[in-house]
This record gives structure tokens, sequence and C-alpha cells, in this order.
């Protein structure tokens, strides 16, 4: 029963994942407003990155864990 859970957070995530692709992807075509989806993506990344970026030894680590759980096989 827990596999199965652990599956459904995979498959949740690689779709959040995508959709989030999908988001900036169309926000670079046409702009900051795109009214479907809902928000200032690329903004928010950029912000989020930032904000790792002034925490130092901190936000290296916290990008690392992010980049073992999402790559993770």
């Amino acid at each position: 029963m827990f596999d199965e859970i652990i599956g459904y957070v995979k498959k949740l995530t690689e779709a959040g994942v995508a959709l989030l692709a999908l988001g900036i992807i169309m926000q670079v075509i046409f702009g900051n407003i795109v009214p479907f989806v809902g928000g200032d993506i690329v903004g928010n990344i950029t912000a989020i990155v930032a904000s790792l970026g002034a925490q130092s030894l901190v936000g290296l680590v916290a990008i690392g864990v992010i980049y073992v759980i999402l790559n993770k096989n």
C-alpha cells in the first residue's frame, strides 16, 4: 500500500513539473498575461531562485535537495 502511495505521489509530481514547464513556455510565448495560467510563473521562479541565492550555503543545500528529489529514479 505504501508503494502505491509513493507511485501516486511520483505521478503527481511528474504531472506538476510538466504543467509548470507548459506554463513557462506559454508565458515566454504570449508574455506576462496568459489568461488561463493564473500568475507570473517566470517571476515567481526568479524570486525563489533569488531568495535561495541570498541564503548562500542554505540555498545551495536546498537546491541540491530539490535536484535529488526531482531526479530520483
